[in-house]
């Protein structure tokens, strides 16, 4: 009986190094010659330019620079289930950057995440959604980057650990989630939604954050901007299965992604700030349309047939008819720390006075934005001109946080009560003092 368990086994194991070698060897690369960084005026102005705004979009600097860093030169960390795994230096410098690499080599490492030298790269860089990227906007990202200053900058050392962190698996991994592609138009759609498509599943990688992914880091099939935990904080959902009060209708989709807030949703704050105010900051408005247009549709937002003007009466009269209960600590703590500025008592939300019945935070099914905001507020440069709320880390402790949050929940909105708040408070607090402490 050992026996045949014992030969089973090593059936099994001869079978997935039979299964990793095949997939390596269809997946193998050659390493690419190293060139000559090239004269920077070897580029228009025009492609370095166009290049800059989509970076931009792509937001490769919100990756490729560590805090207090130089621009691109790498070494922020991102935290991943396998390890740390820390973002490259893309600048010129012909040591420790781009600065050797073809053209050639930087589009092979766009659309199939192979580096110069051949080697895979980790898929939390998202070359699944930039191989979507057309040919003249990957070259014109190249031209920008290339004529960045170079910084010499050695990239710290991954923390995914062996056999995790053997390049030759990531083959298998791409056998089992990646298919190369080209955008497709589609014929049945209009202009500005296929624009939008195109950079929502291209360079903007929009899934790459608001997509959950399975055990093995891959987005799950079928379940395309469901909503995700990302960096300790919640990516909502950008289809129907949205908890928002009221729709993200086009205009609404517009005004934050262009200016970061809206009266009828809140702000964008954490990575959602960097996205907007650093990253599509220098797009067009017609690129913002569009993608605004997209996503309207991925909700489904004209379908939804809501007296937009009943929800946000109910809302703000509910908020006003809340009185404190009788040992009701958060009651009491919203009453003392946040009813001066939130109170809308003319009637009408205003971005810079958030109704919180309206507030997407409070609706969501996770509750780590609005923990998030409680706890280390909004800066006045993380939002719209004007926006700013204290952080209240200091004054709150984490019971009153959660206590805070759990009463918001329930006089604010109709969905279901958060679980275990308490807890949620003290991990974010703790990841907070963590990446201060690493002075990330």
């Amino acid at each position: 009986m050992l026996k045949k368990i014992f030969t089973g086994l090593l059936s099994l194991l001869a079978m997935l190094i039979a299964a990793v070698l095949v997939a390596y060897l269809y997946y193998w690369r050659p390493a690419l010659a190293p060139v000559n960084p090239p004269a920077a005026a070897a580029f228009s102005a025009q492609a370095v330019d166009r290049g800059r705004i989509l970076a931009g979009m792509g937001n490769c600097a919100a990756c490729h620079t560590a805090r207090g860093g130089a621009d691109y030169a790498g070494g922020h960390g991102l935290a991943t289930p396998f390890g740390t795994i820390y973002a490259t230096n893309i600048t010129p410098d012909k040591q420790t950057g781009i600065g050797r690499w073809s053209l050639a080599a930087f589009l092979r490492a766009m659309r199939e995440g192979v580096g110069r030298d051949g080697a895979h790269l980790f898929p939390v860089f998202p070359y699944t959604h930039f191989n979507l990227v057309s040919d003249a906007d990957l070259t014109a990202l190249y031209a920008y980057f290339m004529t960045r200053p170079p910084v010499y900058a050695v990239t710290p050392a991954n923390s995914v650990p062996f056999p995790l962190n053997l390049r030759p698996l990531q083959a298998g991994w791409k056998l089992l989630f990646f298919k190369p592609a080209s955008y497709r138009i589609d014929p049945a759609q209009g202009l500005d939604w296929n624009r939008g498509r195109y950079l929502a599943e291209g360079l903007a990688h929009c899934a790459a954050c608001h997509t959950p992914r399975n055990a093995l880091g891959a987005e799950l099939g079928g379940a395309a901007y469901l909503g995700a935990s990302i960096d300790h904080w919640y990516a909502p959902a950008l289809t129907s299965a949205n908890t928002a009060p009221l729709p993200w209708t086009r205009d609404e989709l517009y005004a934050f992604l262009r200016t970061g807030a809206t009266a009828l949703h809140g702000v964008a704050a954490g990575p959602m700030s960097a996205v907007v105010h650093e990253g599509m900051d220098a797009a067009p408005d017609s690129d913002i349309r569009a993608l605004a247009t997209y996503f309207a549709g991925v909700a489904g937002a004209e379908q939804r047939k809501v007296d937009a003007d009943a929800v946000i009466k109910a809302g703000i009269v509910r908020s006003q008819r809340v009185s404190l209960v009788d040992n009701d600590r958060g009651a009491s703590l919203y009453v003392a720390a946040c009813a001066s500025c939130h109170s809308n008592s003319d009637g009408k939300p205003v971005a810079l006075r958030p109704e919180l019945s309206l507030n997407s935070a409070v609706s969501a099914p996770d509750p780590a934005n609005l923990i998030q905001v409680i706890l280390h507020g909004i800066s006045k440069d993380a939002a719209m001109p004007g926006v700013l709320m204290p952080g209240f880390a200091a004054a709150l402790t984490d019971n009153d946080v959660a206590q805070l949050a759990a009463y918001l929940r329930r006089s604010r909105s109709h969905q279901p009560a958060w679980t275990n708040l308490e807890a949620a408070v003290a991990r974010a607090r703790a990841t907070a003092l963590g990446m201060d402490g690493a002075g990330k």
